[in-house]
């Protein structure tokens, strides 16, 4: 099926839009769209209006860099949580990974990204300053590494390990259930629970 030729402006330039998505390719983006036409007018508006107020009403906690509807994440903010605990993680996706698992009760930190030469980032675009911030208070016991074991995670384990361990703090990583190569959003919840009740300390990993 070709889709050079399109019947409507407005029907490729939305197919272009919706194609610019991560792994929405263009046959994926034409049937998203013809979707959206075949549905009422004030369904695809609240569909669009929804995206747009995501956009201007989205916040960073600030706290922990979390995504959240207020300045203060709903797990930042929980009295329960063990504010001395803190799990490091690439992104929001395994945030909720590790919230499925209801084996973790500290709180996080989102690095927003890992580091990465063939992608253009290194330590500096890292978003450490709130973490630098809460060890030098002294507010950390344990740090817990809880990246992807990819070539990138591993690396940027390491270095937040060489960047911290100078400081009062355990470090510690997941246990090794979660296999090689595999990204932690990805990890089943029962893998992911053990990894993070088994997990061992960071140093422990660069003999093995």
């Amino acid at each position: 099926m070709s889709l050079h030729r399109f019947p409507s402006k407005l029907l490729e330039e939305s197919v272009e839009e919706f194609s610019g998505l991560p792994g929405i390719g263009k046959k994926t983006a034409l049937r998203l769209v013809l979707h959206l036409l075949r549905q009422d007018v004030n369904d695809v508006r609240q569909f669009g209006n929804s995206i747009i107020r995501l956009k201007e009403n989205i916040r960073y906690c600030k706290s922990c860099n979390n995504i959240s509807d207020t300045e203060i994440c709903e797990i930042c903010a929980d009295t329960g949580r063990d504010k001395s605990t803190i799990c490091v993680v690439e992104n929001i996706q395994d945030v909720m990974a590790i919230e499925n698992t209801n084996q973790y009760f500290g709180i996080y930190h989102v690095l927003g990204g890992i580091i990465s030469p063939m992608n253009g980032i290194g330590p500096d675009e890292l978003n450490t300053d709130l973490l630098d911030e809460k060890i030098k208070k002294g507010e950390v016991k344990e740090l817990i590494l809880a990246l992807s074991t990819t070539m990138e995670g591993d690396t940027t384990n390491f270095y937040l390990y060489r960047k911290y361990q100078g400081e009062d703090i355990k470090i510690t990583t997941l246990a090794r259930g979660v296999s090689v190569g595999d990204e932690i959003e990805y990890a089943d919840e029962v893998t992911l629970g053990r990894s993070l009740i088994n997990r061992t300390l960071f140093e422990n990993n660069l003999s093995s």
